[in-house]
């Protein structure tokens, strides 16, 4: 199984820290952001990983990065040379994936949880896809997963009346069928391709499968808030030796 880690876009949402820089790779505590999804994939095992960023920036995380050597990972690089969604810079991973199950994390995301129990689950997952879930006081903000008994039945993109408080966040497993899955996806209002269109596919094939998280999870990308929440999560983090 392999990882990618989405670092693209243009990270309008912190300019002017951005105006220069890719938003990854802006400081949380004591670490680049690019970091703490990277702790998170090696953590669950994962040594073979691809990060793509956006048109501008590769050269940043190769500079900071290498080829993953000091992080006991190996590390492949991609460039989105547009905007266009979580699914469509996702699509730019296909060769990579070489027919291979991925996990794939949001490059703004820090999660307190260890996701490795989760991703051998998946490994034994037959097909499909899976999810990760977090109760958040405002979901009207993000993707919000419906749920019947055990199962997904729907994920609504910033619903206005949510159906529960439970967000959908930036972490998500796919089998193969995936980049097949993403060619058939039609370009949002906003004109990319959505990442909750592809999960729903999943959800309507009744191959989708979830996990809640039970620690702390940041968003350092969302906005100068989830930035500081995100910075303070990672020094009582690192201050008390869990990171």
């Amino acid at each position: 199984m392999k990882g990618i880690i989405l670092a693209g876009g243009t990270g309008s949402r912190l300019f002017p820290l951005t105006k220069v820089t890719n938003k990854h790779l802006l400081p949380v505590y004591n670490k680049p952001m690019i970091f703490y999804p990277l702790q998170t994939l090696k953590d669950a095992g994962l040594k073979d990983i691809m990060i793509v960023s956006g048109k501008g920036h590769a050269g940043g995380f190769l500079e900071l990065l290498g080829d993953g050597h000091d992080f006991g990972v190996h590390l492949s690089y991609g460039v989105q040379e547009q905007p266009g969604g979580i699914a469509q810079a996702l699509g730019l991973a296909e060769d990579f994936a070489d027919n291979q199950k991925i996990v794939v994390i949001l490059g703004d995301n820090l999660l307190e949880d260890n996701i490795v129990n989760a991703v051998q689950a998946f490994e034994k997952q037959e097909q499909g896809a899976k999810v990760f879930l977090k109760k958040v006081e405002n979901p009207k903000s993000f993707g919000v997963a419906e749920i019947s008994g055990d199962k997904i039945v729907n994920i609504e993109e910033k619903p206005k009346a949510p159906k529960s408080d439970l967000a959908v966040i930036g972490v998500y497993m796919y089998d193969a069928q995936v980049f097949q899955v993403i060619k058939t996806l039609k370009p949002s209002a906003r004109g990319e391709l959505e990442v909750t269109d592809l999960n729903n596919y999943y959800v309507s094939q009744g191959t989708m499968t979830y996990e809640i998280l039970n620690g702390a999870w940041g968003d350092g990308g969302e906005s100068f808030d989830s930035l500081l929440k995100a910075s303070n999560l990672a020094a009582e983090w690192t201050k008390s030796g869990k990171k």
